[in-house]
């Protein structure tokens, strides 16, 4: 049985008639009248009687015509839901992000994204970046933003934004006040660093590296899981760390933590993508987003 011989099968039993039945469809009288005779035998069920010249239901075929129209119906809600889809009216959008870019880079964006299209249903997980690297991986999110560098043969790495990073020391701090020389007492810190597998810490480890420095070589006073853990135990005057100025503007502000100099690279934001996932218009329309936004504040 096909969803046509379903269609054909309501046309004639509406009005109970092969030659109008066969104008609405826009087909032949013939044809139509072949595939009603070709369910009919394939089934061995009557769903017409000839009465002269017209045809009316049997029993059997009021029942089936409930049951077809139902089928029907269904098949016209899959098919709004599919033009829906197309058309952007709906859909979901899961995206992973890593710390920084999720708490402070991406809920602008996010709102902007919402504000065009608000019948797709967007969900956002929190993970460092080789937890993010791992739910692209899983397929248990669509689009991934991180800090880091991710190399993987499977996924896509595309920069698309810039972030400045910033040395950040409490008030008290001889480098708050232009002592000694912080290049030459980097390794002394003490430092406050995030957790192995953070993009944070990576770059961090990479900037180190830069001023030839390992982090055996280092004092390290605390190791933290979160951005706004490592802020609050350099204001408490724990030690110092490097983070992303977003992290950190209000408690510079504020006056709680002041900027040291020491030419600091920026690093880069990435998006990343499973290379064997065609994105859908909800996925491509969230990557025009963010390209188009790409270097704005948030």
């Amino acid at each position: 049985m096909t969803l046509e011989q379903l269609r054909l099968f309501v046309a004639v039993a509406e009005r109970e008639h092969l030659t109008n039945a066969a104008k609405a469809l826009n087909l032949t009288q013939s044809a139509v009248s072949a595939a009603i005779s070709t369910l009919e035998s394939y089934y061995a069920v009557k769903l017409f009687d000839r009465v002269g010249r017209g045809i009316v239901l049997t029993d059997a075929g009021r029942i089936f015509l409930h049951e077809a129209k139902a089928v029907l119906s269904r098949v016209g809600v899959a098919e709004r839901v599919l033009t829906d889809i197309a058309d952007m009216k709906r859909g979901a959008l899961v995206l992973a992000a890593s710390q920084t870019i999720a708490n402070y880079w991406l809920p602008s964006r996010i709102h902007h994204y919402h504000a065009e299209y608000p019948g797709i249903t967007l969900d956002l997980a929190i993970d460092n970046t080789a937890g993010v690297a791992r739910r692209v991986l899983d397929g248990a999110c669509d689009i991934g933003l991180v800090e880091g560098t991710v190399e993987d043969p499977l996924l896509f790495a595309t920069p698309f934004a810039k972030d400045e990073l910033v040395l950040v020391v409490p008030p008290n701090h001889p480098w708050a006040n232009g002592a000694g020389n912080v290049e030459a007492d980097l390794a002394r810190g003490p430092w406050i660093v995030r957790e192995p597998g953070s993009g944070t810490r990576a770059v961090f480890e990479a900037i180190m590296a830069g001023f030839g420095l390992d982090m055996a070589q280092m004092t390290v006073g605390l190791e933290l899981p979160s951005n706004e853990a490592v802020c609050s135990a350099v204001e408490a005057g724990v030690g110092v760390t490097v983070l992303s100025r977003l992290v950190v503007a209000n408690a510079l502000q504020a006056g709680r933590l002041v900027a040291v100099s020491c030419g600091l690279p920026s690093r880069q934001f990435f998006i990343l993508r499973h290379k064997s996932h065609t994105a859908t218009r909800a996925q491509a329309a969230f990557l025009e987003m963010l390209k188009t936004l790409g270097g704005e504040e948030g």
